[in-house]
């Protein structure tokens, strides 16, 4: 049998709160679709984070109703769906047992009796995101043993093992960072949850460990894999990853990757002001999403504006600060958003960047003093 193995859509994400990604993820995942299509899978496993908040937009739920109506009820492709920790468990798995009718079967929170899918002689598991007080409350019996994430992972895929049906190959799907798993900026809630680190071996007896929580698609050991996310989300090292699905074959044991093309590149373009601000650059470049590192001058909101004239979906910016020649101070666009109508979030970046440290009490004091003596000063002009 065939799968298709994806994970982190994040439905829903936003920069700061600003620019929307629905149409890039759309893009994306409608590419996915199509593979999975062209592929002729016998079903598509889902790793988590469908949703990058546990109550959802609006528009992030009519994007779900849909892809899940499309690839379930007119392509007749069955979808296998754990919750990540960015899902709401509860709301996710609403009317599960409607749903499976229709060949959508979601995981939301864990359950005692292992949430099992028989598919021919393939078993696939559905283990959504856990937490050691989770494991304990579902297994009262083994709490004394779940002394870490770790030791919680072992109790629940101990239970799942003693499950298995001679003869049949056994799929787990699952969210969770394993040990030296290499991560990316955008992996923020991964990166704050250190503690939750489990090592590859409590995976130990599956054909195929389909795992989503780190964005970047990687190979842990030759039965456990991150698919990643099926967009670039963040600068830096995301930049340079190739998105894709992976496709398991469960009869060969063969995993291929296949590519997901990007509707918008990102790209950090460094240099002077002036080298930067001529825009000498791809057209795929220069219409995609930007980060500008500016080299040799200090930046504000004038310079934003100059270079969101050059680079329409610039997203951040950086340059040398006035006080320290070694330190950078950075404007999102959403601060530059700001900037007119709530300075005092620009200057607690300000600080941030410049002092390390957010401002006090008297520094926005003397702040506020400030912006309100230059706005008496306009306004008697």
């Amino acid at each position: 049998m065939k799968f298709l193995h994806t994970s982190d859509w994040h439905l829903g994400i936003s920069f700061g709160g600003g620019i929307s990604f629905a149409e890039d993820q759309r893009f994306a995942i409608d590419k996915i679709c199509g593979i999975a299509k062209e592929e002729q899978v016998d079903g598509i496993l889902l790793a988590g984070d469908v949703f990058d908040r546990s109550i959802a937009s609006t528009d992030a739920l009519h994007l779900y109703d849909e892809i899940m109506t499309h690839l379930c009820g007119e392509l007749g492709i069955p979808v296998y769906l754990i919750a990540g920790n960015h899902d709401g468990a509860e709301r996710l798995s609403q009317c599960n047992e409607l749903l499976k009718k229709s060949g959508l079967f979601i995981a939301g929170a864990l359950t005692k009796q292992p949430q099992c899918v028989n598919v021919g002689d393939v078993d696939i598991y559905l283990l959504p995101w856990i937490s050691t007080d989770k494991v304990r409350a579902v297994y009262p019996d083994d709490a004394d043993q779940v002394t870490s994430m770790e030791a919680a992972y072992k109790v629940v895929l101990d239970k799942y093992r003693a499950s298995f049906v001679p003869g049949h190959k056994n799929i787990l799907v699952a969210h969770a960072f394993i040990t030296n798993a290499s991560t990316s900026v955008s992996d923020r809630a991964a990166e704050v949850g250190r503690a939750t680190m489990v090592g590859s071996f409590v995976f130990d007896g599956f054909d195929y460990v389909a795992l989503g929580h780190l964005h970047g698609p990687q190979q842990i050991g030759p039965k456990i894999r991150y698919s990643g996310t099926p967009m670039i989300y963040s600068f830096g090292k995301e930049e340079k990853q190739e998105k894709s699905v992976t496709i398991i074959d469960t009869d060969s044991s063969e995993q291929r990757t296949v590519p997901i093309p990007q509707l918008r590149r990102r790209t950090t373009l460094r240099g002077t002001y002036e080298e930067l601000i001529r825009g000498d650059v791809e057209d795929e470049i220069r219409n995609g999403y930007v980060r500008i590192e500016v080299t040799d001058r200090y930046v504000g909101t004038d310079t934003f504006a100059a270079f969101k004239e050059v680079y329409g979906r610039i997203l951040e910016i950086s340059g040398k600060s006035l006080e320290r020649e070694d330190a950078k101070i950075t404007m999102t666009i959403e601060e530059f958003e700001q900037a007119n109508t709530d300075p005092e979030a620009v200057f607690a970046r300000y600080c941030k960047d410049i002092l390390e440290e957010d401002p006090g009490e008297r520094l926005i004091g003397l702040f506020r003093k400030a912006v309100e003596k230059y706005e008496k000063g306009v306004n008697a002009q």
